[in-house]
């Protein structure tokens, strides 16, 4: 990494920390009853965003959510603020796990013992969200992944190809097998959630997957369905998807020499 993205990486998450300060000082609810929390990160995604928050409000009004609006150039902010969201609005668009990183610090610092990673795009049903947080409390897991194919096999499509590989070779590593490492469909605990506020170097992908087995965390699935996007458009093209694979690919192979 270079000095200037260094110094970019910095300024930025030195931004988010003062803008999450001042959430908290200008009276950004927190329940301190709730236990989980759901992230929603969220990049232009104005034609699913409202879909997304209702039927959360409406499936799971137990839990919390915070939507992290990855500086999107859509209407995303204004339908959130109009449907009176937790937001945490990033000065710019910081990628997914910046995002990700943001969300995790927020759950810490404000004393959740569990954060559900959750598609601001439709995909994920927020009815599996007390699935996954079963499976956490009864086996004691770290992560829990909801797993598209736990019992259900993958088709033969490109991206499942890469799929299954990025499988062989987590089990190669690390002797566990996840069915669905690429899901975005996740839960972390507390323990989790503070090695990512703590190390800016995990990302969450499925090479931190790997990384998290070989430090002795347990990670578990439960099997669920998922949608097709509701609206708008996937930045995974094709050719990204090959790219995307084989940048996981990378990663897994660094993690066996350097982690």
């Amino acid at each position: 990494m270079s000095v200037i993205a260094l110094q970019h990486f910095f300024r930025t998450t030195y931004t988010v920390i003062i803008r999450l300060r001042n959430n908290k000082e200008n009276g950004l609810s927190v329940s301190n009853n709730s236990r989980v929390l759901i992230a929603i990160p969220a990049y232009n995604e104005e034609e699913c965003i409202e879909k997304t928050v209702t039927e959360l409000r409406r499936s799971t009004p137990e839990f919390d959510f915070i939507v992290i609006n990855d500086g999107s150039r859509d209407q995303t902010l204004s339908i959130c603020k109009r449907l009176g969201c937790n937001i945490i609005n990033m000065p710019i668009n910081c990628g997914l796990t910046v995002g990700f990183q943001t969300a995790a610090r927020y759950a810490v610092d404000n004393g959740y013992d569990f954060m559900v990673q959750f598609d601001a795009d439709g995909q994920h049903i927020p009815d599996y969200i007390p699935l996954l947080l079963d499976e956490a409390q009864s086996r004691s897991a770290d992560i829990v992944i909801g797993s598209r194919f736990l019992t259900v096999c993958k088709d033969k499509s490109l991206r499942m190809i890469g799929s299954r590989m990025i499988t062989v070779l987590i089990k190669i590593l690390t002797g566990k097998r996840i069915s669905d490492p690429t899901s975005g469909f996740r839960m972390f605990d507390r323990a989790v959630l503070k090695k990512y506020y703590y190390d800016n170097t995990l990302n969450p992908e499925p090479e931190s997957l790997a990384i998290f087995l070989r430090q002795g965390f347990a990670i578990s699935e439960v099997q669920i369905s998922m949608r097709e996007r509701q609206g708008g458009e996937s930045y995974l093209s094709p050719m990204r998807s090959v790219q995307y694979m084989l940048r996981v690919f990378a990663s897994l192979l660094i993690v066996q020499w350097f982690r």
